[in-house]
């Protein structure tokens, strides 16, 4: 005869049949079987009382009296299908933004995704506050980037470009390129500046098309950015988050978008791109604007953007040099290597007001070197404004 399973009701059972023959003390026979006193007075007041060894009901004595509507929850449920990246606090501010009132708490509404199977697990390990910095006003400078490439459903690469106001968080550009080269950016550039006009800086990260290498000076993008007036700005190798709110964007167009959807052509992946930047613009709340939306945020430069490049003037009062299509400067009978991408251009020499061997480089209205003619050697290729540079305090030319 094969053994008998023994059941928990059955242990439960036993247990309270040693205890009422009293050959053991209480405690003696809890501690046998593993329990605290309170949990054996609680199985011998059951048994006392008639309601035998199986386990209550966990479900409450009655139904909350403010359970969310069948029908809310329905609505709640089809508008996190409908926008699976997105979630309780920013959902719940899309839907009164909509009119829809009567709403539960944005945790109800989590509870309603989590019952619901709308939430993974990864989305709430990646959930962590944020510590933010930004201008105080729109179009003191813009952050562009490129996302990682990725694979179409035809087989091409597409190569997203975002470019974001720094200040509101508006994304004034979310092209799909087939590269990353300077034509496709430019004329993107040009777009967006004649429909918002012009930023003061253009934060972006060192690669291509945005700046070179040290040795070989400055990217032609750079230049022409230079031409129109704004400083460009790289981050730090190796921080792109200086570089946040794009790296934010991108981020996100990654996790509510192609997470679930992959575009088949460059065609759709356009289309795709500037439903998102509608969205995103325009109807998704954003935390770090109280749960505005970025268009509340947002309004044009007052730099209108130029189609022709204006001739400079140098004041005459500093010698003035043209760089050779090599990339070379001649100063008093010595060559050096400055930029290729500044060939046939001419720049000013200002010298230094505490040191008369070091001269600075200037370009237009920045600075964007320096020669120093005891080492013979130019050094700190680097752009900056004469005036106003937020990164310089005293004078520019003091160094």
């Amino acid at each position: 005869m094969p053994w008998k399973a023994k059941t928990v009701e059955m242990t439960r059972e036993e247990f309270v049949n040693e205890v009422i023959a009293h050959y053991k003390s209480k405690a003696k026979i809890c501690r046998e079987y593993g329990i605290s006193r309170p949990t054996g007075d609680k199985w011998l007041k059951r048994y006392k009382n008639g309601e035998g060894f199986k386990d209550r009901s966990h479900r409450p004595f009655k139904t909350p009296q403010n359970k969310t509507a069948a029908e809310v929850e329905q609505m709640i449920v089809e508008h996190r299908q409908q926008e699976p990246g997105i979630g309780a606090v920013k959902l719940k501010r899309m839907l009164e933004n909509e009119g829809k009132q009567g709403l539960p708490s944005h945790s109800t509404i989590n509870t309603i995704f989590s019952r619901n199977n709308l939430i993974r697990a990864e989305d709430s390990l990646a959930a962590k506050p944020t510590v933010r910095f930004e201008h105080e006003q729109p179009n003191q400078m813009w952050q562009a980037d490129f996302k990682g490439h990725f694979q179409l459903g035809n087989g091409e690469r597409c190569h997203p470009l975002s470019v974001l106001d720094d200040c509101s968080r508006y994304c004034l550009c979310a092209d799909a390129r087939i590269n990353e080269r300077r034509e496709g950016v430019q004329l993107s550039f040009e777009r967006i500046m004649r429909e918002y006009g012009q930023p003061r800086v253009l934060l972006c990260d060192n690669g291509n098309p945005w700046g070179a290498s040290q040795s070989s000076g400055f990217s032609g993008f750079e230049l022409w950015l230079m031409d129109h007036g704004i400083l460009v700005m790289h981050i730090r190798p190796g921080r792109p988050k200086t570089q946040g709110k794009v790296e934010r964007f991108n981020g996100s167009y990654k996790a509510e978008r192609l997470r679930f959807h992959i575009p088949y052509d460059m065609q759709e992946a356009m289309q795709n791109r500037l439903e998102y930047q509608e969205f995103y613009n325009h109807i998704r709340p954003h935390h770090a604007l109280g749960l505005d939306v970025p268009a509340k945020h947002y309004q044009p430069s007052d730099i209108v953007f130029q189609e022709e490049i204006e001739e400079w003037k140098y004041s005459g009062k500093n010698e003035v040099r043209k760089i050779k299509s090599s990339g070379y400067l001649t100063f008093s009978g010595q060559g050096y290597y400055f930029s290729e991408a500044l060939g046939g251009r001419e720049i000013e020499l200002r010298q230094s007001t505490s040191n008369r061997d070091l001269f600075y480089l200037c370009y237009r209205e920045f600075r964007l070197g320096k020669l120093d003619v005891k080492n013979r050697v130019i050094t700190s290729r680097k752009a900056y404004l004469i005036h106003g540079d937020p990164r310089i305090v005293d004078d520019v030319f003091g160094g």
